[in-house]
């Protein structure tokens, strides 16, 4: 099954109701706040890679308040 690990940067002062929106999202099987350079990480998992394409381009990437994300891909 596809897995990607998504670093997202979000507007200041947006982060809580990012990570509640990730949270609720399908295929989102984690959402956490971090510190660093990136403010939230996510893990995905989906049925294909299409798919898992079309959960961070569709859903993820459009959720109000995200300003960047950056995918990993798990091999």
């Amino acid at each position: 099954m596809p897995l990607a690990f998504v670093l997202v940067n979000a507007e200041v002062g947006s982060e809580g109701e990012v990570v509640k929106k990730l949270r609720e999202t399908d295929n989102i099987k984690e959402a956490h706040l971090v510190y660093g350079v990136y403010d939230l990480i996510a893990k995905i998992e989906a049925e294909t890679m299409d798919k898992l394409k079309d959960v961070i381009a569709q859903k993820v990437r459009k959720v109000p308040g995200i300003r960047s994300t950056l995918t990993l891909l798990v091999h």
